[in-house]
């Protein structure tokens, strides 16, 4: 299998019911199973100590529950740029940061993923935030003067005033539109320490902030049997171990806030029954995704000790017209793709009930053909199963997925919206919210609903 190649340039590119019985309405097994209506506290009126808010999240078997166990579903998008070198989100060069956060929270994106690079948070934990003039001023005037750790906090005020949370990604090593590329977490002059230094610092920042509550702890770990470096997946403390690293990383958070979920990827190969990752020999490995193979979670799982009902394991998958993977060739439909691609490399991880499962990306163009037909049986699967997901992407410069959004950055793309849009979490004909208070959408929303006016309290 060759390396991928997508996304050069553009990607751098029946539940509990209210005071009004008003049910939540999950597909599949998550309609099956009821959760209990709860009181919601308010936060108190000084300032919060870690954890404090309402709204964090941790596990319970294979689905994601807030604070009170109720079950909730986390579907978003995804709106790279803050990992590039513009070190702020793409499109506020013409559009406006609140216009376009209100406009996806009315839509039913209620959680984004923010790609952004060790490097990017290095320097804001150093004080070397700076301006970016990537950011249109007369579009943005809330954002004048602001550095690019300015606009990171406006963001995360905005997505809090509609209801939406915000999840964080090490996209990259370095500030690069083509970081993504480099296939694990340390580069040059940003060693592994500091990866794990980067983590703490933006963690210690935001620990009593309820708006990110979900850190992905590294973008798609990859590398082939004779790549070096490469990362790996076994019972090893070695330096390119990302299942050690990831425990590292997730330990290390949870020890400074220990109610923020933590995401952990997969890699891209792994070494066949009988085989090891001493073997140069591509026929010992079973071939995945970027990120998507997740193999080695059954025999070596990711250990967070005390706070384990923090962890969700977070695959990737993307169709045809990114890679011509060898599961595209010849008859392919969602049973063959489930059997010999999906269930074999994550999907296991959800059905044995082991930990929750984030699908982090997953979209493309829409050819009235093969893509389109991945894109579908991925999100049938998503809804059967209410398995949680962040669509790739918001923006429209992704060279070879397109996004939700036209290249004026005000146009939506409604064709393929109305193919993400049954995957969104939908009750009573109303957009849920993962906030206990503030509905999807925000106060005047005629589109969504909070998780209070869900569950009660």
């Amino acid at each position: 299998m060759k390396p991928r190649t997508r996304r050069r340039l553009g990607r751098a590119l029946a539940a509990a019911v209210t005071a009004t019985a008003l049910l939540m309405t999950l597909s599949g097994p998550v309609a099956a199973q009821p959760a209990q209506a709860a009181q919601v506290s308010r936060p108190p009126a000084a300032a919060p100590a870690a954890g404090t808010g309402t709204d964090w999240l941790h596990t319970e078997g294979n689905r994601i529950v807030d604070a009170q166990g109720n079950r909730v579903w986390l579907t978003g998008v995804n709106w790279f740029g803050f990992n590039a070198t513009e070190r702020v989100f793409h499109g506020l060069w013409s559009a406006n940061l609140d216009t376009v956060t209100r406009q996806m929270a009315e839509r039913g994106i209620n959680i984004v993923r923010v790609p952004i690079s060790t490097q990017l948070l290095l320097e804001w934990k150093n004080g070397q935030a700076a301006a970016s003039s990537a950011v249109n001023t007369w579009a943005n005037p809330e954002l004048a003067g602001k550095t690019t750790l300015g606009v990171f906090d406006a963001f995360l005020g905005v997505a809090e005033k509609y209801g939406i949370k915000v999840m964080l990604d090490v996209h990259s090593a370095e500030a690069d539109n083509s970081g993504h590329v480099h296939p694990v977490w340390w580069k040059g002059s940003i060693t592994p320490e500091q990866f794990y230094t980067a983590w703490e610092w933006v963690t210690e920042r935001y620990r009593s902030n309820d708006t990110l509550v979900a850190m992905d702890v590294k973008n798609e770990p990859h590398g082939k049997q004779s790549d070096s470096p490469r990362a790996k997946w076994d019972g090893s403390t070695d330096q390119d171990n990302f299942k050690h690293t990831c425990q590292t990383a997730g330990k290390r958070i949870l020890a400074i806030n220990p109610q923020v979920l933590v995401l952990c990827e997969g890699i891209e190969i792994y070494p066949k029954d009988g085989a090891n990752w001493s073997s140069t020999s591509a026929a010992d490995y079973h071939g995945m995704w970027w990120g998507g193979n997740l193999r080695g979670a059954k025999d070596h799982p990711v250990d967070l000790g005390a706070q384990q009902d923090q962890l969700v394991y977070s695959p990737h998958d993307y169709g045809p017209s990114v890679y011509q993977q060898p599961w595209f060739q010849g008859e392919w439909n969602r049973t063959t793709l489930e059997r010999d691609v999906w269930d074999p490399n994550w999907l296991y991880l959800h059905k044995d009930g082991t930990a929750p499962l984030f699908i982090g990306e997953w979209g493309g163009h829409l050819d009235n053909g093969p893509n389109q037909k991945w894109m579908t049986a991925l999100r049938d699967l998503i809804v059967d199963n209410g398995i949680h997901q962040t669509f790739w992407c918001l923006n429209p410069n992704s060279g070879d997925t397109g996004g939700l959004l036209g290249y004026d950055w005000a146009t939506w793309d409604e064709a393929k919206y109305a193919v993400l849009k049954p995957a969104l979490w939908q009750s009573g004909g109303k957009f849920v919210s993962l906030d206990h208070e503030v509905r999807l959408g925000g106060a005047a929303s005629a589109t969504g609903i909070s998780l209070g006016d869900l569950y009660g309290g």
